[in-house]
């Protein structure tokens, strides 16, 4: 694992006093060298202006610490569903939240935002991806950045679209700015969408022929509450869950995801945030059973 390019952080807070150069402070406390954020409340749409956020003297702090703010990500907040063209005022919100976010994301100085595809409500995956398609020409002919959106493969619960590599691919496929999208892959959500994420090289091989591997540009790592199929989405600790320590390991030391941003959502245990003893353990290619 010599010469290894290793970007491994967590999802980290925003709140005052320090807003994102608190973030930064959290995530360096971890030992990480990369991270992801909410510019906002991910459950609305209420957004502090930006000139409140302290975004420069968390840029400072990135900079004096040697990391590359690049492989800084942000999450779009998950009230967004721009699948649902069946409602025109949920569907006309979306594209102006993404738009705000876009922009918002590019004043941080990140370039690459984490969308989930959102649910079709009932009108069919089809539809759904459709509308999810039209939704983001509209958003790249007006957002004025050149911030990329990365699509997160989800796990398949009710009427999510993006379940699979041949739905995210067929999103990309319908919108005219390709260029602008790309993927965050989730190890929970693979995995309770179906895929043997235990046998990942076949995982990714079958990504790259489905979508391609120059499009991956970010891994959500986390383990899983449920056995493969579940269709849950219920994240679970490092090495405590039906992917185990192992196999997210290997994952996270993939010589083909070199330079890839690598992101934990795992849950809080106690209230206290397990991301610390999870980087270490990644670190060191070594499990240890912290929790007990």
């Amino acid at each position: 694992m010599e010469n290894e390019e290793l970007y491994i952080g967590s999802h980290v807070g925003m709140s005052g006093p320090d807003f994102y150069l608190g973030s930064v402070k959290e995530a360096l406390s971890y030992g990480a060298n990369t991270f992801m954020f909410y510019t906002g409340a991910p459950q609305n749409s209420f957004r502090k202006p930006l000139n409140q956020l302290k975004i420069a003297e968390g840029r400072a702090l990135l900079k004096a610490n040697g990391i590359n703010e690049d492989k800084i990500i942000v999450h779009a907040p998950y009230l967004i569903n721009a699948a649902n063209y069946g409602n025109l005022e949920i569907y006309d919100l979306a594209i102006n939240l993404i738009v705000s976010e876009l922009r918002r994301t590019a004043a941080f100085g990140c370039k690459v935002m984490v969308l989930h595809p959102g649910s079709h409500v009932g009108l069919g995956n089809k539809n759904g991806i459709l509308a999810l398609a039209k939704a983001l020409d509209t958003v790249f002919e007006c957002d004025g950045t050149n911030v990329k959106i990365a699509l997160e493969t989800m796990s398949g619960k009710g009427n999510e679209i993006g379940i699979n590599f041949e739905e995210v691919k067929m999103i990309i496929d319908n919108c005219k700015h390709k260029d602008r999208l790309g993927v965050c892959m989730d190890t929970c959500h693979i995995s309770d969408a179906g895929y043997d994420i235990k046998d990942f090289d076949h995982v990714l091989k079958e990504f790259d022929q489905i979508i391609g591997l120059d499009r991956l540009l970010c891994v959500h790592i986390n383990d899983s509450k449920n056995e493969r199929g579940a269709h849950k989405d219920r994240h679970e600790n490092i090495g405590y869950g039906f992917i185990g320590f192992d196999t997210l390991n290997k994952i996270v030391h993939h010589p083909l995801l070199n330079g890839i941003p690598k992101v934990l959502e795992t849950p809080y245990v106690n209230e206290k945030p397990p991301y610390k003893q999870e980087i270490s353990m990644f670190r060191n290619n070594k499990f240890e059973d912290w929790r007990k």
